[in-house]
């Protein structure tokens, strides 16, 4: 039996020759799977109007305690998650934009003014809101982006940015620290105007 010799010039051919389907497969997962994740993940972290007012839940959680600190921040994202579904099929929801910025103003307020409502209606605060945040994600999915990684994407961001002000509350412990809490919720609130008074 006769043994074929593959030379070096047909495996470099084979090689250059499968280049264009492995770019292919790749620029289709950067557009798709990664893109998605990778845009969802930025969108919270890029809008300050998303931003601050999802380290406010954080902040509100830790100020009101052991129970809130997990509740707060697990409201938002399932709550936004739904919003977000409902952005992506382009279901209308008014004043999107006008119900964020009332979001950092409100939740911005609870922390300022150390506001202590009972945990259910903390967390119908909270929820409320979270439905302006997730439609506004939906709504701008991108057209080349894998819809459900996007959504992974927007919901672990959101969760680490939750994290980031139960890190920043837990300053609540010392009295120098209180004041810390409530005027960064203050700063939250202001921050919140100036984008109400922008629309």
């Amino acid at each position: 039996m006769q043994r074929h010799r593959v030379g070096m010039p047909t495996w470099l051919a084979l090689g250059l020759g499968t280049l264009p389907l492995l770019a292919q497969a790749h620029s289709e997962d950067a557009a798709g799977i990664g893109g998605g994740l990778l845009a969802g993940m930025l969108h919270p972290l890029l809008g300050l109007d998303h931003l601050v007012a999802m380290v406010a839940v954080g902040l509100w959680g830790a100020f009101l305690g052991p129970r809130a600190v997990w509740l707060l921040p697990v409201v938002f994202p399932l709550v936004m998650a739904v919003g977000g579904v409902l952005g992506m099929a382009q279901v209308p929801l008014p004043s999107v934009e006008v119900g964020i910025a009332v979001s950092g103003i409100v939740l911005g307020l609870m922390v300022a003014l150390a506001a202590r409502p009972p945990l259910p209606v903390a967390a119908l605060i909270v929820g409320a809101f979270a439905i302006f945040h997730g439609h506004a994600h939906g709504a701008e999915l991108p057209a080349a982006a894998n819809a459900l990684a996007y959504s992974i994407g927007f919901v672990v961001s959101t969760g680490l940015l939750h994290v980031a002000g139960i890190g920043l509350g837990l300053l609540v412990r010392w009295p120098a620290g209180r004041w810390a809490v409530r005027g960064t919720g203050l700063l939250i609130a202001l921050v919140g105007l100036a984008f109400l008074v922008g629309r």
